[in-house]
């Protein structure tokens, strides 16, 4: 047998002993990395509608996806331009609710420069706050709300970050910038409405970040480059 005729029959053999990975159908991701069983879902208040972009629905990672997992009562919807978009514009038109939208633009109430009370006293206490929010890169998300017209006339909300973002396998134009997921997490606490519940959107978040972070690392270690931060 020459050089060719074994790299020939080492192909078929690989090909005979592949098996395709197992995928869960809820989170999307390998089955080795699934992080289902770590979703406790609870009933929010407020509520939330993820918008999210198109490409970003196909992402394993996506955190607006994983955010809906948790929050029984959330709304998610896939699109660019939501002007048009039936279920949105039904929420939106519904005298029952306060409909904002977490977005940081200039006249964006900071919900961190107010006291609890003040929070509270932004919206009025006999209707539902829904709060919409963009899942999506930075640039894809300003694209969206403009586009949205029904988005962009909706009273915008914003906080100041506390920490940095945990989001470390996702690059973002600066550390302060957060996920989705971890966005729904800090105004769920600056509104004071939480019961200690929505903790579990962290768990859920970090848990797979460090998942990420440690599947990266080997994964480098046998193409044998070294981790950033190992010695």
């Amino acid at each position: 047998m020459n050089f060719e005729q074994y790299k020939i029959k080492k192909r078929e053999q690989a090909l005979i002993d592949w098996t395709p990975r197992e995928f869960c159908l809820s989170c999307r991701k390998p089955k080795v990395t699934c992080y289902c069983h770590l979703v406790h879902p609870f009933h929010s208040n407020p509520e939330f509608v993820i918008l999210i972009h198109r490409a970003e629905a196909f992402r394993k990672i996506a955190t607006g996806r994983m955010s809906h997992r948790c929050l029984t009562n959330s709304s998610l919807f896939v699109g660019t331009d939501f002007t048009e978009h039936a279920e949105v514009n039904a929420i939106i038109a519904d005298p029952k609710v306060f409909p904002v939208v977490l977005y940081p633009s200039k006249t964006a109430v900071n919900l961190t420069d107010l006291s609890l009370e003040e929070r509270r006293n932004v919206f009025p206490s006999d209707r539902r706050l829904v709060i919409f929010v963009i899942d999506a890169t930075w640039a894809q998300a300003k694209r969206m709300r403009r586009l949205s017209r029904n988005i962009l006339a909706l009273a915008p909300i914003c906080f100041t970050p506390p920490k940095e973002s945990a989001f470390l396998i996702r690059k973002q134009p600066k550390k302060m910038c957060y996920s989705t997921i971890e966005s729904i997490h800090q105004t769920i606490d600056l509104l004071g409405c939480g019961s200690g519940e929505h903790g579990n959107l962290l768990e859920v978040f970090d848990k797979m970040v460090a998942q990420q972070i440690a599947f990266g690392h080997r994964k480098m270690q046998r193409r044998g480059i070294r981790p950033r931060g190992a010695f």
